[in-house]
C-alpha cells in the first residue's frame, strides 16, 4: 500500500514560531504535493517569511513537525541535506557576484578529483551542459555579476536541481523581470513541474499566481486561513481572505488642504527607465496624500526621485509653484523638501552618534559660521525637538542606538522636519515600530499638515494609508486608481494588487 507522505514535497504540522515572547505562527499546517505549483499569499506580516524560514532550515519550530519528501526534516546544522530537499530563490539574487557562473552552479557541490580537489575541466564541461539545457546563452566562467536579473534566477534554480533539490520556494521571483521574461520563467516552471518538480511560489501579483499556480494557501495574522484549488477560489474571496474581517472597515479622512494658490508639491511626467512612467501627483499645502504599491511598484523610485535621490529621465517636480533641480539631494531640501526613507538602518541612523546629532544632520549650517557648531545652540535646538516630538531619551547625547526603533524613528522625522520643510515625503514611516510610537507618527504628520506642510506617505500598509486625505495607487511603474475617504481594504488591496 502507498503511504500518502511521500507523495508530498514538504509538509509542516502544528508549527508554532516565538521570537521571544512573541508568537508569530499560530498552529500552522500546509501540504504540498510533488508536482504541485503552490501560491502562498497574505499581507505583509501574515507570516509568510516566518514560514519560509522553518521550510529552509532557517529557524526551528518552537512546536510541530515539518517533513520533506516524506521524510523528517535534517537537523538545522545539516546544511548540505536541506540544500538537497529544498532550495529558496529570492527577490534578492543570491548567487555570489565575484565567482564564475559554472562556480555558482556547483557551489558547495564541486566535482573531485582523486586528490579530493576540484575537477576544474569537468565543471566546466557540467556547467556548459546545464547552461544548454537552460538555453542560457552565457559563458560558464563569466562571472555572476555579468549577469541579468532573469539569467541570475535561471542560475539559482539550475543550482538547486544540480544540488539534487526537488522542491523549490520562489520568493517574488517576478518583481524585477519584464512581462516576456517573466512568460519565459513560467514556460521553464511548468516544464519543469511536467518532470515532478514541486514549486511553492510567493508573491503580491496575485493575477500572476492564476497564470502558473494550481493551488493556493492563504494566510493571515500568524495563521492559514484558506486552502484551495486556485480554479474554485476567484480573486475577490482571495482578496477578502487576506484582508479578513477588515474589508468591511470603511476609511474617513478629514482634509487640511488649503484651497487655492500654487500645490505645495507637483509632479509632472515623470518618467525613469522601466521604475515608472508619466507620474502625474499633486498635493495641497495642508494636505496628506498616500502613494500606495507593491515592492517593486516604483512607489519607492518616486519618492526617491522627488527627494534627488534618483535622476529621472523626464517630468518635473515644483515646490508651491517653484520647478526644482533634479537628482540633487541638497537642492531639493533647500527647495522645500523633508524625506524619510524606508530603511532608517541603512539609509537613515548614524547609529553611533548622539541622538542631537542625528536630529539636526541635515542643518548643521545654523549653529555656527564656516562650519563650526555651537554645542549649546545645537543642543538647544535638539532638546526642542525632542519635546515636541516626544522622543524619550535620557539627554540629547545619548547615542541613538540605544533608543527604541519607534524612538529612533521619530528621530529620523525630526530630521526631516528640522529644515522646515514646504513637502514631507515618508516612506513606510511606521515600519517596525510598536501600536504607541506609530500613533506618535501620526500625530507628528497631523502637526505638520496644521502647519501647512504637503505630506506625501509612501506605503502599502493600511493603517499608514488611512491618514491620508487621497490615495493614488501605483501598479508597475503607473498610476492605476485613486481613492478618496471612504475606501474600504478590499477595494484597496484589489487595486494595490493589480487586480483593477
Amino acid at each position: 500500500m502507498t503511504n500518502p507522505a511521500t507523495n508530498l514535497a514538504a509538509e509542516a504540522h502544528g508549527i508554532v514560531k516565538r521570537f521571544g515572547p512573541i508568537e508569530v505562527l499560530h498552529d500552522v499546517g500546509i501540504s504540498i504535493p510533488v508536482g504541485d505549483a503552490r501560491a502562498l499569499v497574505g499581507r505583509n506580516g501574515a507570516g509568510k517569511s516566518t514560514l519560509v524560514g522553518l521550510l529552509t532550515g532557517i529557524y526551528a519550530p518552537n512546536a510541530g513537525e515539518i517533513r520533506l519528501g516524506g521524510q523528517p526534516a535534517p537537523a538545522l546544522g545539516d546544511r548540505r541535506a536541506w540544500r538537497q530537499r529544498v532550495a529558496c530563490v529570492y527577490q534578492r539574487w543570491m548567487v555570489i557576484p565575484h565567482l564564475t557562473v559554472g562556480e555558482n552552479l556547483f557551489l558547495n557541490n564541486q566535482p573531485r578529483n582523486a586528490l579530493g580537489l576540484v575537477a576544474w575541466r569537468r565543471l566546466r564541461e557540467r556547467s556548459m551542459a546545464a547552461l544548454k539545457d537552460w538555453d542560457l546563452d552565457v559563458p560558464p566562467d563569466i562571472e555572476a555579476w555579468r549577469l541579468t536579473v532573469e539569467q541570475r534566477q535561471i542560475v539559482e534554480i539550475a543550482r538547486a536541481l544540480l544540488q539534487g533539490s526537488r522542491f523549490i520556494i520562489l520568493d517574488e521571483p517576478t518583481a524585477e523581470l519584464e512581462r516576456k521574461e517573466v512568460n519565459r520563467l513560467f514556460d521553464r516552471i511548468r516544464a519543469l513541474q511536467a518532470n515532478g518538480v514541486t514549486f511553492l511560489y510567493i508573491s503580491h501579483h496575485l493575477e500572476e499566481i492564476y497564470d502558473i499556480c494550481r493551488t493556493v494557501t492563504v494566510m493571515r495574522d500568524g495563521r492559514v486561513v484558506a486552502d484551495a484549488q486556485l480554479s474554485q477560489f476567484p480573486k475577490d474571496r482571495l482578496v477578502a481572505a487576506m484582508v479578513g474581517d477588515a474589508a468591511m472597515v470603511q476609511r474617513e479622512s478629514k482634509s487640511a488642504a488649503k484651497t487655492g494658490g500654487a500645490p505645495g508639491l507637483q509632479v509632472s511626467g515623470l518618467c525613469r527607465g522601466e521604475d515608472f512612467q508619466d507620474i502625474e501627483l499633486s498635493v495641497a499645502p495642508g494636505e496628506c496624500v498616500g502613494l500606495a504599491g507593491l515592492a517593486g511598484s516604483g512607489k519607492d523610485k518616486v519618492a526617491e526621485a522627488i527627494a534627488g535621490l534618483l535622476e529621472p529621465d523626464n517630468g518635473t517636480v515644483s515646490i508651491l509653484g517653484r520647478a526644482t533641480p533634479m537628482g540633487d539631494v541638497v537642492a531639493m531640501r533647500a527647495a522645500g523638501v523633508g524625506y524619510v526613507a524606508r530603511d532608517r538602518h541603512e539609509r537613515g541612523l548614524f547609529p553611533l552618534l548622539s541622538v542631537a546629532d542625528n536630529l539636526t544632520a541635515t542643518v548643521m549650517d545654523r549653529f555656527g559660521p564656516y562650519g563650526f557648531v555651537s554645542p549649546a545652540r545645537q543642543a538647544a535646538m535638539a532638546d526642542g525637538q525632542i519635546a515636541t516630538l516626544g522622543i524619550v531619551a535620557s539627554s540629547c547625547d545619548q547615542q541613538i542606538g540605544q533608543l527604541s526603533g519607534g524612538n529612533q524613528q521619530k528621530t529620523m522625522v525630526g530630521r526631516a522636519l528640522a529644515s522646515d520643510p514646504k513637502v514631507l515625503v515618508l516612506v513606510a514611516p511606521t515600519q517596525g515600530v510598536d501600536i504607541a510610537s506609530k500613533q506618535a507618527v501620526y500625530d507628528i504628520i497631523d502637526k505638520a499638515k496644521a502647519r501647512g506642510m504637503a505630506v506625501l506617505i509612501v506605503s502599502d500598509d493600511l493603517d499608514e494609508l488611512t491618514v491620508c486625505d487621497r490615495v493614488e495607487v501605483i501598479f508597475r511603474g503607473r498610476l492605476s486608481r485613486s481613492f478618496l475617504p471612504g475606501w474600504k481594504d478590499h477595494d484597496m488591496v484589489a487595486a494595490i494588487e493589480g487586480l483593477y
